[in-house]
């Protein structure tokens, strides 16, 4: 079986301060780092220890990881052992890319989130230059509040133009439709992540394929759902592996939802489910939103993603 890992540490500082996230310029204690440090390579040497299954490993970290020493081996490592099909990790890019010529880049990824007013355009935009010249996959996010549409803008002309640019709709903000439509010309597929998806009830792949991991190594079955499915080092949690409905009324974090069976999006982000890389069909041609009236689709010359 191919078992998706989501694994969350006590990891809760990041160097960034943006307003709409509650752990901007949150400083973890020494002991609470020593912790994580701790909890990861415990993790790591699970992972590692079992080359007869097939893994793939999301680190969705709280605050930024890559400025840990601990987290950039960890994924150096994961990335070479034999049981492990993908290993990526959220980042904000503030930390430098060096480290990842010694990562087998045909197994990891990097799931890059662009802050404007946290770092200057040219530093963020050189080092997704860095990743692409030492041939790492990769996705580049921004957050689509209204300030940052101009950023946003500026950074899809300026990305090579194989990278997907996604866009996070803000939490709390609504979108009418001439907004949306300008956030959609520059990621096809922002109507998923326009309006929280209905679950409750309805069919996902987490608790069965997907599980989340935290430090202490209890496994759920996403990060939303508190209910123990048991422990990731005892196996216990393999016995609670079953298809089961969403017991949620609805689901609005990407890494949440991708994994409705509702929504068309394995087959949109095939290859690239945990980085978040679209196919380029997907692109060209977006699957629509059940539920929702699709936006009108762009022509080429409108759509700066080059996947027209």
């Amino acid at each position: 079986m191919h078992l998706t890992v989501l694994y969350r540490g006590p990891l809760a500082s990041c160097d960034y301060d943006c307003p709409y996230c509650p752990f901007a310029k949150r400083r973890d204690s020494p002991a609470r780092l020593r912790a994580d440090r701790a909890a990861l390579e415990r993790f790591t040497g699970w992972a590692v220890s079992r080359p007869e299954e097939r893994l793939s490993v999301l680190f969705t970290p709280w605050g930024e990881g890559l400025t840990r020493s601990w987290y950039r081996r960890a994924l150096v490592e994961l990335s070479h052992a034999p049981g492990v099909a993908r290993v990526a990790i959220q980042t904000n890019l503030s930390c430098r890319t060096g480290w990842l010529a010694d990562a087998d880049r045909e197994t990891l990824a990097l799931w890059c989130t662009y802050h404007p007013g946290q770092t200057p355009h040219e530093r963020f935009l050189a080092r997704t230059r860095e990743l692409a010249e030492l041939g790492v996959r990769f996705s580049v996010g921004v957050v689509g509040l209204p300030e940052h549409l101009a950023a946003a803008r500026r950074l899809r002309a300026e990305l090579p133009a194989h990278v997907y640019l996604w866009i996070n709709a803000a939490e709390g903000h609504r979108y009418d439709d001439a907004e949306a439509a300008r956030w959609a010309e520059i990621d096809p597929l922002f109507p998923f992540s326009r309006d929280p998806h209905r679950s409750a009830g309805r069919p996902c792949r987490t608790g069965e394929t997907v599980v989340s991991v935290d430090g202490e190594g209890t496994v759920r079955r996403c990060h939303f759902v508190a209910d123990e499915l048991g422990s990731l080092y005892d196996g216990s949690y393999r016995a609670a592996l079953a298809p089961r409905p969403c017991p949620l009324a609805v689901c609005d974090c990407h890494i949440g939802y991708v994994h409705l069976e509702s929504l068309p999006l394995y087959d949109a982000f095939a290859g690239g489910v945990l980085e978040r890389v679209p196919t380029a069909a997907a692109l060209a041609a977006p699957p629509p939103v059940p539920g929702r009236r699709t936006l009108p689709l762009l022509s080429e010359s409108a759509c700066p993603t080059g996947a027209g």
